[in-house]
């Protein structure tokens, strides 16, 4: 293969991970124009309604019944990450937290000791389509924080660090910084006891974008790093250390080296993942990730026994109001408005 370049493997949907990470999940749909009630306009006749995954006429319905997305569900012992590229998301959970946010936006939600949310995703156009991109990205917490309290910050888009970097031929790779660091700049913090809080830990999350012939250089890091590159969208290919790569690819590389990827004569879009690895065994059953099938035992007889704290608000799929600007309301009674 190469110095740089351990392997490549072909992407879809839920993407391959190394730890600190477990799972990637890239949704892309081309929702319709939205109805009364911010779900599709036009008819769902032919899908299985609560478990729909088909991308029939460009979208899924997920496991939501009227507004696509995912109704309350619980999780325990890691973290989601969720970027939205285009689109809005509803979010509610159990901690009486609440909030919409889009187009740009990162959530960042430590699930700890146990927590249910809802992530609805509300089509609230009427006269024209609802398109959605998001990724969702689980990251492992080790065994010392997960029972610690469930915790949710949003990094908003118009704060998140954008870096540009021209090459001598004047083409741009933009970076779009959502954890770690990039040269002189660092990202905004992630919740207290994420993995990613602790600089040792190097945890970045890099959103790029390449114009035809730009170049992204990728820093020197530890032996030990484990760092994944995923070619998510473009049209043409990439080249790391003479190598060609086409899109829709996940790329292994090494951590202790300097990389420089090469688009080619067309855009290009990439998202970095690497960190230190947590060197603990996982198990992992649904939505709960822990050390042990004990433990994963354990999280279940919890949540039957507990709820995780109940589920405070009325319905299983809550949706906002269309015309709900963004927003983030905490636990404590905070709010924030964008």
């Amino acid at each position: 293969m190469s110095k740089a370049i351990k392997t490549i493997e072909k992407i879809g949907f839920q993407w391959g991970m190394d730890s600190p990470f477990l799972a990637c999940m890239h949704h892309q749909d081309q929702y319709p124009a939205g109805n009364e009630v911010q779900g599709p306009a036009v008819s769902l006749e032919g899908r299985r309604i609560g478990n729909d995954f088909s991308g029939k006429d460009g979208f899924s319905m997920y496991h939501g019944e009227k507004v696509p997305g995912f109704p309350v569900h619980p999780h325990r012992g890691f973290e989601t990450v969720t970027i939205v590229l285009e689109g809005i998301v509803d979010h509610f959970d159990s901690k009486g937290a609440e909030g919409r946010y889009g187009n740009g936006d990162v959530q960042w939600l430590t699930t700890g000791a146990g927590c249910q949310h809802v992530e609805m995703f509300p089509l609230v156009h009427q006269d024209k389509g609802n398109p959605l991109e998001l990724f969702q990205i689980w990251l492992n917490l080790p065994a010392g924080s997960k029972f610690t309290d469930p915790d949710y910050k949003m990094l908003w888009a118009e704060e998140i660090p954008v870096i540009k970097h021209s090459n001598e031929k004047g083409k741009t790779a933009t970076i779009r910084l959502i954890a770690g660091k990039y040269g002189d700049k660092k990202s905004l913090e992630p919740t207290e006891h994420s993995w990613a809080a602790r600089e040792e830990n190097h945890v970045g999350i890099q959103l790029v974008e390449l114009e035809p012939e730009a170049e992204f250089h990728i820093p020197a890091g530890s032996k030990s790093l484990n760092r994944n590159l995923y070619y998510y969208e473009g049209t043409g290919s990439i080249t790391i250390d003479g190598k060609t790569i086409d899109p829709s690819s996940r790329v292994r590389l090494s951590g202790e080296d300097q990389i420089t990827v090469v688009n080619g004569d067309r855009a290009s879009c990439l998202l970095l993942l690497e960190g230190e690895p947590i060197q603990e065994p996982v198990a992992q059953y649904g939505p709960f990730v822990m050390n042990t099938q004990q433990e994963i035992q354990e999280a279940y007889v919890d949540y039957q026994n507990t709820r995780f704290g109940g589920w405070p608000w009325p319905d299983d799929e809550p949706v906002h109001e269309r015309e709900t600007g963004r927003f983030a309301r905490y636990p404590d009674g905070r709010v924030i408005k964008k």
